[in-house]
């Protein structure tokens, strides 16, 4: 015989919950153990942001725990509207969407803190990739945490970590600088202060802009600095370009190489340009 612990941990959990949810509607008696699953459900989901990671080119990558909570959540809350129907199509999951993007999210944000406070449970997600990397939703993140509301991270897929742990570079310590500026004299500006840095150093751009941020690199941080390209992480053609920022420019130039990637920098060897 199950304990209770091991009942509501159970694959029939939310069979049964779904029973109690439909109980509730039309007025039926809840028996004891009923009324504790219902109440256990309430007390998991009611009220709170969940930041759900979600694949970043592989359907396969998404966890059971992720596709567990945006089946469970009232709404979720996405960037844009055409990409989250697209995932959320490939889980046969459907649910409320709320927009909540770069030019709305002072609004938006407020909108959904009052959702959340009436107790509706959320999900963000981004386009891809684990929530708020470069994404919107800090916003509403530091509101719900200032209402006391819990905001529960969902670990799952994104760039930086397996672009590190396959990078072949001693990364123990490395810094990590996101996007650079899209204007020319300011992005060579931050390289040049990254020159400073003596680390692994993380760079993260728009696949349009790979061969100009290369070319880049090359200008102010040396042509035989080593660098390597995660390029096209978790998708057919992923591939690692690995070697110094020239030899790495003179392949993206030759491929003509555009799409996603991760530009890692060994700054560590700084007398290597």
């Amino acid at each position: 015989m199950l304990t209770q612990a091991e009942f509501l941990s159970s694959p029939i959990r939310q069979k049964k919950i779904k029973k109690i949810l439909a109980d509730k509607t039309t007025k039926k008696f809840f028996c004891p153990k009923d009324l504790f699953l219902f109440v256990d459900y309430l007390n998991v989901m009611k009220g709170k942001l969940f930041l759900v990671s979600t694949p970043i080119g592989n359907w396969n990558d998404i966890t059971l725990r992720g596709l567990k909570i945006l089946g469970d959540v009232d709404f979720i809350i996405c960037e844009e509207f055409k990409e989250a129907r697209r995932l959320l199509a490939e889980y046969k999951i459907e649910k409320e969407l709320l927009s909540l993007n770069e030019h709305n999210e002072k609004e938006a944000a407020n909108e959904i803190l009052f959702k959340i406070l009436e107790g509706k449970s959320a999900a963000l997600i981004s386009d891809c990739g684990t929530p708020l990397f470069s994404d919107p939703g800090h916003l509403l993140a530091e509101l719900c945490i200032s209402q006391n509301i819990q905001v529960i991270p969902i670990p799952g897929a994104n760039s930086l970590l397996p672009a590190l742990t396959a990078s072949g570079l001693d990364f123990e310590k490395f810094y990590y600088f996101g996007w650079l500026s899209p204007k020319k004299d300011e992005r060579r500006l931050q390289l040049l202060k990254l020159k400073n840095i003596h680390e692994v150093i993380i760079i993260l751009d728009t696949p349009y802009r790979l061969k100009s941020l290369l070319a880049d690199v090359v200008k102010i941080l040396g042509k035989n600095i080593r660098c390597v390209l995660a390029f096209q992480l978790t998708m057919i053609d992923e591939k690692f370009y690995r070697g110094t920022a020239e030899e790495i420019l003179a392949d993206a130039e030759k491929m003509n190489l555009k799409g996603e990637f991760v530009l890692l920098i060994d700054n560590k060897r700084h007398s290597s340009f």
